[in-house]
């Protein structure tokens, strides 16, 4: 184990950028949060900042709508649709209108586009809406359903299994609020182009405007999205997502950065009780924790000897910017190890993980994890280069 010095990650903090931390943040106490569940991510640093329950199956009511969205949104990608494409409305969809009032209020005589459906069911949380799509993606909603089901299980979604597009209480429908922050987050990271939906405060469509019912969108300019919910078993719930600059993001602290946020609330009594909880729990996560960077993309960490190489030493670093949420004030008193491959022998690939750099608090306590890989390729050396490295491994 080779541990850097305490003068060397002082310079590094003070003048060298991210690695992504795959790692929980230390423990702080949250606030008070009045719902039965919730999770607060931090998306810029891939750290999960505060839980209750978040691995517990309930009903996630419209929350369901982000995974609709995002199967949608990839049949866009995949030029299945085109939002300028206009869609039937059939009578199952026409139907949606007698079990609940979350509508866009479409019917057959009506052919809406699918951007028009996308506003109805992001904005307007329209149920009729989510059938409409589903049927104009997958053909019928059951197939669309599937569609849903195959998604979660290859993101490892062990807590979710959805049985309809809308999100209303049926036997066997269920999901967690980690694995709807999984969700919420692919929405965000893979399709930004389509993540504006989320922010529209209201939208008319039939001369009948409503709403958006997120409340934070009116509340906090930093929030932009993302989705309510509501049903008698689910309570009330809201995933809402948070980018505020943050001037501790850079070299030193001193770079102006971006950082998301993401709550999930569930099981709250009302709708005000939902985005009042929800705003507390991400000033919480902005006040409490730090953002630093400690390591550029590409930037060598260490450069350890190679045995048997055409170069003497390789290269090893973070393949990306590596970004870490630490309590507030612990960023200065961190300390690292490294744990890497001992001899390193060549040849060696680009990308190659050869290791794993730890960072812990003052006491030890792990904060964070990053892979350490081989940034440039060293082939092997010649014959007489090989044969006196192997004499040498011999000896040592």
């Amino acid at each position: 184990m080779n541990r850097l010095p305490a003068f060397r990650l002082f310079a590094i903090l003070l003048s060298l950028s991210l690695v992504f931390a795959v790692a929980r943040a230390q423990p702080v106490s949250p606030p008070e949060i009045a719902a039965r569940q919730y999770v607060l991510l931090d998306l810029t640093t891939g750290q999960t900042l505060a839980e209750r329950d978040a691995d517990a199956p309930a009903d996630p009511a419209s929350l369901t709508k982000l995974m609709t969205a995002y199967v949608v949104f990839t049949a866009l990608r995949d030029k299945k649709l085109t939002l300028e494409q206009t869609l039937p409305v059939s009578q199952r969809a026409w139907d949606e209108r007698k079990g609940d009032p979350s509508l866009m209020f479409i019917n057959p005589t009506m052919t809406p586009t699918v951007d028009e459906l996308l506003h109805g069911m992001i904005v307007q949380s329209g149920n009729d809406a989510s059938v409409a799509l589903a049927e104009g993606v997958a053909g019928s909603v059951e197939g669309f359903v599937a569609l849903m089901n195959r998604q979660a299980q290859a993101w490892g979604l062990k807590n979710t299994e959805f049985r309809n597009v809308t999100g209303m209480t049926e036997p066997g429908h269920r999901s967690s609020p980690r694995d709807i922050a999984v969700i919420a987050s692919k929405v965000i990271q893979d399709f930004p182009e389509h993540y504006r939906y989320y922010s529209i405060r209201e939208y008319t469509y039939n001369r009948i405007r409503q709403d958006n019912r997120n409340l934070l969108l009116r509340r906090d300019p930093t929030v932009d999205g993302m989705k309510t919910g509501y049903t008698a078993a689910a309570g009330y719930c809201l995933v809402a997502s948070a980018n505020r600059d943050f001037p501790n993001l850079g070299p030193g602290g001193n770079t102006p950065g971006k950082r998301r946020l993401l709550s999930v609330v569930m099981g709250t009594d009302s709708r005000e009780a939902r985005a009042n909880e929800s705003q507390k729990l991400l000033n919480w996560g902005y006040a409490a924790f730090d953002a630093i960077k400690l390591f550029d993309g590409g930037a060598a960490i260490v450069s350890p000897e190679v045995w048997k190489g055409a170069q003497p030493q390789a290269r090893l670093g973070a393949e990306r910017d590596v970004v870490l949420a630490v309590p507030r004030g612990e960023a200065s008193r961190l300390r690292t190890s490294i744990n890497r491959v001992d001899p390193l022998v060549a040849p060696l690939a680009k990308g190659q993980r050869v290791g794993t750099l730890q960072i812990m608090t003052a006491a030890g306590a792990p904060v964070g994890e990053v892979p350490l890989v081989v940034l440039d390729a060293v082939p092997e050396a010649g014959l007489v280069g090989r044969a006196w490295d192997a004499l040498r491994l011999w000896i040592r």
